[in-house]
């Protein structure tokens, strides 16, 4: 017996940013200075996978202000 095959979910600029609790605006310019999550393009559109922005989020947890603007 196969196993069933698993994709990975992806999602355009405006859904990947709501998951993130964001905006299409603001993923745009981190898309823009390469400060955001990765993401792929097909065509013109911009995909991002929902593994890699989880990783991403991981990535930006902080514990405290002054650990934050540490990282600046």
């Amino acid at each position: 017996m196969q196993k069933p095959v698993s994709y990975s979910r992806r999602l355009r600029t405006r859904d990947a940013a709501s998951y993130c609790g964001s905006t299409k605006s603001t993923f745009e310019k981190l898309r823009l200075v390469g400060d955001g999550p990765t993401y792929a393009k097909i065509g013109r559109v911009v995909v991002y996978d929902v593994d890699d922005l989880d990783a991403w989020l991981d990535g930006k947890k902080y514990r405290s202000t002054s650990e934050y603007s540490s990282s600046l």
